[in-house]
């Protein structure tokens, strides 16, 4: 998980994420405890090094667009 901690700011770095075609989901309170909202992703065998690195890139940029 990419621990956030904020329910707000996980909700919106996952549009964020989701905008630039990138699938995740945000979890908070109450799927997890209050303050300890998150991100979740899921990897599979079928990914390439390519996805991989796009997606890394993709959180970088979303970080520094919301000021992380």
């Amino acid at each position: 998980p990419i621990m956030l901690y904020d329910e707000k700011t996980a909700g919106e770095m996952a549009k964020r994420m989701t905008d630039k075609g990138v699938y995740v989901v945000a979890f908070s309170y109450p799927v997890v405890a209050k303050g300890k909202a998150r991100i979740r992703t899921q990897v599979s065998a079928s990914h390439t090094i390519e996805d991989i690195d796009y997606i890394v890139k993709c959180f970088k940029e979303v970080k520094e667009e919301m000021g992380l």
